[in-house]
């Protein structure tokens, strides 16, 4: 089945859409990266948003405009993903949309809201669209989060020693081969909250880390922020911008500090706190995806609390980490089509696995499962090396990669 997967993180800046072949073959799921496409959301949509997150309030009118302007947003991206990247055979659209509230509250999470109306991708592209996959985890006493701990799951089973998947988007999250999984702290969103603030809004992001490079830590902030009582908590546990937002930043006390030196502490509280959740997994190995990979500065802070731990990027293994995400939700999409589950209980704490999401039907209705309609135990990703070897199909042309975290 050709699936293209939409995405866009906690970063809002564009739509990502990864188009992937996915078949079962017995026990295996299989998956032929075909590339991605990155639409940027426009000024005026990405400001809206901005100024709807929380702890904002705003009116259900608001809402309302919000859900079909982004849900618009994705269906061009699907099409013209289905369009360049699938010659027009794609057989189905995942959408995860974009969040804009996840109600957690003591240590439990209550509600999670996903805005980008899934009927403007099926009308547009004529595809079934699988979305809204986190309430249903939520439903069964889950956290709704990190999803695509179950596709680290599979795909990094059997790898030797203890391989933890590591995701650095707006919130960073990591997932041990145990089942354990949970969001460890802020990952980009303090940063990016920074970035913007000291510039007066005209950088969205420390670009290659370049302010944290010519800055230095502070030690009082650094211990002020490390006094977070969410890094207590135990897994499973999730977190948002709901907590890590402008104002959140601006009450541990940075007036008066240069911004170079902010951003340095930041870097080092983002490493710091993923380090540590690293370490209590126990991990021989970490796989890092998501835009702060981007990050050098970030980077070379974690690769010296992780030292001697191991730490590359999920592109060595097949997948880019810019898109890693949108291709775990096309897996996820798959998975719902064919009536399978798409959580690991041990993941995100819910009482039993899911079948997620709801099917928004298409131009010919309901997309049409294939294959065994066994649950896969392990994912596999064809790489050049096995294309070289004779062992797969061409892959199809990659394309850009975006910040998506």
């Amino acid at each position: 089945m050709r699936v293209i997967g939409l995405m866009s993180g906690t970063s809002y800046d564009a739509v990502d859409a990864a188009a992937a072949d996915l078949r079962l073959d017995g026990d295996t799921l299989v998956l032929r990266p075909l590339g991605m496409v990155s639409a940027p959301y426009d000024d005026g949509l990405r400001e809206a948003l901005g100024v709807a997150l929380p702890p904002a309030s705003v009116p259900l009118a608001e809402v309302c405009r919000l859900d079909t302007r982004i849900g618009q947003a994705f269906a061009a991206a699907a099409r013209r993903a289905n369009r360049e990247l699938c010659a027009g055979s794609a057989e189905l659209a995942a959408s995860h949309g974009q969040t804009v509230y996840h109600w957690a509250d003591g240590g439990r999470v209550h509600g999670t809201l996903q805005l980008g109306q899934p009927a403007w991708i099926a009308e547009a592209t004529g595809l079934p669209v699988v979305s809204d996959f986190r309430a249903r985890d939520v439903a069964a006493g889950g956290q709704g989060a990190p999803l695509v701990s179950l596709v680290d799951l599979l795909w990094l089973r059997g790898r030797p020693g203890t391989p933890v998947a590591l995701n650095i988007g707006g919130i960073a999250n990591l997932t041990a081969p145990d089942g354990t999984a949970f969001d460890t702290g802020p990952g980009c969103a303090l940063l990016d909250a920074a970035a913007r603030e000291y510039s007066g809004g005209r950088l969205a992001y420390d670009a290659g880390g370049e302010l944290a490079a010519r800055g230095r830590p502070h030690r009082p902030l650094l211990d002020r922020l490390l006094a977070e009582p969410y890094y207590a908590l135990r897994p499973p546990k999730t977190t948002g911008k709901e907590l890590f937002h402008p104002g959140y930043l601006r009450a541990a006390g940075v007036d008066g500090l240069p911004a170079q030196d902010v951003l340095a502490t930041l870097t080092v509280l983002t490493a710091r706190t993923v380090a540590d959740a690293v370490r209590s997994a126990g991990a021989t190995e970490v796989v890092a995806s998501g835009g702060g990979t981007r990050n050098p500065v970030l980077m070379s802070e974690l690769r010296r609390l992780l030292a001697p731990t191991g730490l590359r990027t999920s592109d060595e293994l097949g997948l880019p980490a810019a898109a890693k995400e949108a291709y775990a939700f096309a897996v996820l999409g798959f998975l719902t089509a064919h009536g399978l589950p798409g959580t690991d209980p041990r993941a995100t704490g819910a009482r039993r696995p899911s079948v997620l999401g709801s099917v928004t039907p298409g131009r010919d209705g309901l997309p049409a499962p294939r294959g065994t309609g066994a649950a896969p135990r392990r994912l596999v990703v064809t790489t050049e090396a096995d294309r070289a070897e004779g062992g797969a199909e061409e892959r199809g042309r990659q394309r850009p990669m975006s910040r998506d975290r």
